[in-house]
């Protein structure tokens, strides 16, 4: 008993040692001195102990330590960065307000513990740009467009010059979750592809996530871009804006109750077609669009927020053709803290897109769109310094209008048709954290469970041996089968049911103070379909459900990466190299029709996809030139084989090039302070030419010239690059004045690069001679713009 003493005592003594050592917690919400406005990502550094934490999408932070002082060195780009000396002997709330700091030239962007910070984080294939960044970048006509920003990154193109959306890591445009305060965007161009949705004074914080896709997100396998829009000034009224040759656009904000509450209003409009009439033309081809938030503080645990935007394209020709579209989203918001380390956050959204086309000239109107009802309840708990959980749910509810026909007088010839409506319903519940494993290892990881039910509809076709695509053995090609009968279903019925897990892993290992290596895995299952055969989505594209017929896509993503900084962080290098996996992706059989077609399921086979390649981003962080260069080698491939030995498959079953895929992509954007008044930003971009099918021979028949086209995608439109160059001018930079301008001088495609957005053959009618035909849509464009704040 006697020698179990001295082990008794030791252990007590060391249980005492661990007891003795309290630890409190530190949160607050962290924002913009002058507006109040709530910052997102501010990093919140304590050297001494070598670890910290982020400010999420309210603002809010929380982080545990031991009893004790500490330095707290809080830290944001474009603000001054502010020191607290802090003694923790009991949980404290701290606000934290940061003062924004005009562009120095000798200004250090980036500070050594953030970037440490940045290294030791498991996240990785996460870009983030900031508005003023954005607002930087010359333009198509001068307007600023956050679409195009991103497609200046690594592992990211655009669609096609003038074309809406842009491409992922090899992926499609409709594999893209695009989020505006939370609520879906389902079409994110205006005037088909020219200009993007987004009012950029209107927003906030903007996201790209290519790889590593926290388990909060689901429903597309190739991205997420997360943007928030601004909340308003609590403390004074403002107003910004700017004035272009083709649109303007202004930003009122103020205090609905000074310190509680505040509210933001937004509009955009091009105006180009009011000088129509000097021409001749009597046609329309304008956007405008409208931002709104309220925000307000009930006490201290509770915010509430109310969010919209609505956005509309016309564009009309003379009296016989009319398009216009648009998205509709809402969204309240209720943030609630239930303790220090405990934040949560429910959603009600509501997100609508419609379209409508109307030709007077066959006297039809026809619509169609995509609306659905979204629930989110998110909660972040805070439980260490080294440990964070993020849980919750989100269910959403979708109606789905695949078209409807009406005749647009009483003696059209056409008889009203309307496609049957399609309805579905989408869960998800997940759990995502973030552990410091030590001082060298950080791991993220964490699982979704996603459901998807597609519930009933008034009649669905029933086939022979459940199949609705059949292949013609003598001719080699597919061909519709015909329904044997249809069955009807109440709205409460489930005609098919998924289920699927979905695992996320990213860690980081911290190799010294400057340089990391980090990995990830994530699964996730896409349910919605763009049912599009062109390259990049048109507002006449519709979305599809899965279903009985049309199996998820179903996404296997791993990615490697090395990260380090140079000459005290002046300068920061991220490599990636990534894989991509794709099963069920839907193809189309040769000469599909996908208008107004009620039996989608006859003309689609499952097939599947791969990507992979490498992506470097040089980044310069201080000096009066700053900017990064952005490189991309990838390859982005498609195959369906056939359903037997005895099926073809679509292009005989091999794999070929997707529309997306750019072997190599180049981007260098740069920013010069020449001084206070005088700023001069670039960008180039280099791309291979987009995949295309060529024919490459031809037969007569009957008098008539039949091409004989080669196999999918073998052939490139030439090769694609540009040169942007804009100059601002800040006339009085350090005038006390409340009213404040700047004047953008922009040149678009400066030397005059004809880039080519198809090539077309056709037969010459004088020669008789089969020609090509290179279609370009911008050379050089230059452009002003006035911007002013007051």
């Amino acid at each position: 008993m006697k020698k179990e003493t001295p082990i008794l005592f030791l252990l007590l003594l060391i249980c005492y040692s661990i007891f003795a050592q309290s630890k409190y917690t530190i949160s607050g919400i962290i924002s913009d001195a002058t507006s109040t406005e709530t910052l997102i990502g501010v990093n919140i550094i304590i050297p001494q102990l070598q670890t910290g934490t982020v400010s999420n999408e309210y603002g809010f932070y929380s982080i545990t330590l031991p009893e004790g002082t500490y330095n707290l060195q809080i830290s944001y780009l474009g603000y001054k960065t502010k020191l607290e000396t802090l003694t923790l002997n009991s949980d404290q709330k701290l606000d934290i307000q940061l003062t924004e700091t005009a562009e120095a030239l000798d200004e250090v962007v980036i500070s050594e513990d953030v970037e440490k910070l940045n290294i030791k984080k498991p996240q990785m294939s996460v870009n983030s740009l900031s508005i003023k960044t954005i607002k930087q970048m010359p333009v198509v006509l001068g307007e600023v467009d956050i679409i195009k920003s991103i497609t200046l990154l690594p592992g990211v193109t655009n669609a096609g010059e003038g074309s809406s959306g842009f491409n992922v890591r090899g992926g499609a445009a409709d594999q893209n979750l695009i989020l505006l305060d939370e609520a879906t965007i389902f079409n994110s161009s205006h005037l088909f592809g020219l200009f993007s949705v987004f009012n950029p004074d209107a927003i906030k914080d903007i996201k790209l996530y290519k790889g590593g896709i926290p388990a909060k997100y689901g429903g597309r396998v190739s991205s997420v871009l997360d943007i928030y829009q601004k909340e308003g000034n609590k403390n004074n009224f403002s107003m910004n804006g700017g004035i272009g040759l083709v649109s303007s656009r202004l930003l009122l904000e103020g205090p609905l109750k000074k310190g509680k509450g505040s509210f933001l209003l937004g509009g955009r409009s091009s105006y180009a077609h009011l000088f129509f009439p000097l021409f001749d033309l009597d046609n329309k081809a304008y956007f405008y669009d409208l931002n709104t938030k309220l925000s307000y503080k009930l006490n201290e645990n509770n915010n509430i927020y109310l969010s919209g935007y609505f956005g509309r394209d016309v564009f009309e020709i003379a009296d016989s053709f009319e398009n216009t579209y648009g998205n509709a989203v809402f969204n309240f918001r209720w943030n609630h803290l239930f303790s220090d380390k405990l934040f949560s956050n429910l959603s009600l959204i509501f997100s609508d897109y419609d379209y409508d086309l109307k030709l007077n000239f066959v006297e039809f109107d026809w619509t169609s769109g995509i609306r659905n009802f979204n629930l989110k309840y998110d909660l972040k708990h805070y439980i260490s310094s080294n440990f964070k959980l993020e849980y919750g749910l989100n269910s959403i509810y979708y109606k789905f209008n695949p078209g409807d026909i009406k005749p647009t007088t009483e003696d059209s010839g056409i008889n009203p048709f309307k496609l049957i409506d399609k309805y579905a319903f989408e869960n998800g519940l997940y759990l995502d954290a973030e552990h410091k494993i030590n001082d060298k290892l950080s791991v993220s990881y964490g699982a979704r469970l996603s459901t998807f039910h597609r519930l009933g509809q008034d009649e669905l076709n029933l086939y022979e041996n459940n199949n609705p695509i059949i292949f013609n053995e003598d001719l080699q090609v597919y061909k519709k089968a015909e329904p044997i009968a249809t069955e009807s279903f109440s709205r409460s019925d489930v005609i098919a049911s998924f289920v699927n897990l979905e695992p996320r892993l990213s860690l980081a290992y911290q190799l010294n103070n400057t340089s990391s290596i980090k990995a990830s895995y994530n699964r996730i299952n896409q349910y919605l379909h763009l049912l599009s055969n062109t390259n990049a989505p048109t507002p006449l594209d519709v979305w599809a459900p899965s279903g009985k017929f049309i199996k998820p896509q179903k996404l296997d993503q791993v990615a490697l990466g090395y990260f380090k900084t140079f000459k005290d962080e002046a300068y920061a290098l991220e490599v990636e190299t990534f894989y991509k996996d794709i099963d069920n992706r839907i193809d189309y059989v040769d000469g599909a029709n996908l208008i107004a077609n009620n039996a989608i399921e006859q003309v689609i086979l499952n097939g599947e996809a791969r990507a992979y390649g490498l992506e470097v981003l040089l980044r310069k962080n201080e000096g009066r030139f700053k900017g990064w260069l952005a490189y991309t080698l990838s390859k982005s491939e498609q195959r369906t084989p056939g359903r037997t030995p005895n099926e073809t498959g679509i292009n005989n079953g091999q794999w070929y090039n997707t529309p997306y895929d750019k072997t190599h992509d180049i981007s260098l954007t740069g920013s010069y302070n020449l001084n206070k008044k005088w700023t001069i930003n670039s960008n180039f971009l280099l791309q291979t030419g987009q995949p295309s099918t060529f024919p490459n021979a031809q037969y007569q028949y009957n008098g008539i010239t039949v091409p004989v086209y080669e196999a999918r995608n073998s052939s490139r439109l030439p090769t694609y690059h540009r040169l942007d160059l804009s100059l601002n001018y800040t006339p009085k930079p350090e005038s006390n004045k409340r009213l404040k301008g700047e004047w953008v001088f922009s040149v678009y495609n400066i030397y005059n690069r004809k880039n080519a957005v198809n090539i077309t053959f056709r037969e010459n009618r004088m020669s008789g001679i089969n020609e090509a035909t290179r279609l370009a849509l911008f050379g050089i464009i230059p452009s002003v713009a006035y911007n002013f704040k007051f």
